[in-house]
């Protein structure tokens, strides 16, 4: 029994950092570049979903402040490349990931300067609810993380393949001045890939604000979700989602059979093996372009 609460809970803690690499995966399907500041992206989702939900504050119904607090996060999204990332075009990726980490560390202080460093608790109706299987309580929050994750990945995947959207945005990716001459309006196409990046870091905030306190330091969980996002293969949402779900159940185990200590190391000594014995990660997707 013990083996399952921790598998549903590392699977839980694995579908969050599976949610925020698929907003690095997005990214980097349509833009090449990589979003450093997307775990900070979730961090505020969480803190604006709290600030409109808490008594405290706006004292919003929770399901009224979720759909807002996604749609805020995609404005976010949008505006951040139309205004900021729009001017960093012919630069090379080094200053795109250095602009976004240091996008993490202003967003990070604006949290802490609006809701402060004190851990905070979001009033979600499913926070400390438990669903009963035979001898297994589970914690509804766990299980809404899981089914969330589960059917946003599916609907991500059938979008990029099935609809003339998506096909445009992994055209953008490929080739962008191909695409421009196919009648792809490629700006338009990365500011919506950037405003979906910032609606999925805004449901993975949630769901992680369901489960407990947060604080601007949660924001820092990207680290572990950018090595997700490399171990299942970088170009692969369904990989991204795979790696997060590795990362977060050999944290549990680890601490549970080994040592405390161990959790917090094991993600990245399985991030160096990936990356020595198959660099691409597990689902990798190499494309080869035309030059």
């Amino acid at each position: 029994m013990d083996v399952l609460q921790l598998f549903v809970s590392g699977l839980a803690n694995g579908c969050v950092y599976g949610l925020i690499a698929l907003g690095f995966v997005l990214i980097y399907k349509a833009t090449e570049a990589v979003n450093f500041a997307q775990g900070d992206f979730m961090m505020l989702g969480a803190f604006i979903t709290l600030g409109l939900t808490n008594e405290q504050f706006w004292g919003l119904p929770f399901w009224v402040s979720v759909p807002i607090a996604i749609v805020l996060m995609g404005i976010f999204g949008y505006l951040l490349d139309m205004i900021v990332l729009r001017r960093m075009f012919g630069q090379s990726q080094v200053a795109v990931v250095i602009l976004t980490i240091a996008l993490g560390f202003v967003l990070r202080f604006i949290a802490g300067l609006i809701w402060g460093h004190q851990p905070i608790s979001l009033e979600s109706p499913i926070a400390g609810q438990d669903v009963r299987f035979g001898g297994l309580v589970l914690g509804l929050d766990e299980v809404s993380i899981i089914i969330v994750t589960v059917l946003l990945t599916v609907a991500l995947y059938f979008y990029f393949n099935n609809t003339k959207l998506g096909v445009a945005m992994q055209a953008a990716s490929q080739n962008q001045l191909a695409a421009y001459y196919m009648g792809i309006p490629v700006k338009r196409v990365h500011s919506l890939i950037w405003a979906l990046a910032g609606a999925v870091a805004a449901v993975a905030g949630i769901l992680f604000a369901s489960k407990g306190s947060i604080d601007p330091s949660i924001g820092l969980l990207g680290i572990k979700a950018f090595a997700a996002a490399v171990i299942g293969g970088f170009g692969s949402l369904p990989g991204a989602l795979l790696g997060g779900i590795i990362v977060g159940l050999i944290e549990p185990f680890a601490s549970y059979y080994i040592a405390a200590g161990y959790s917090q190391v094991m993600p990245y000594l399985l991030l160096f093996l990936i990356l020595v014995f198959r660099p691409h990660g597990i689902l990798a997707q190499v494309h080869r372009k035309k030059v």
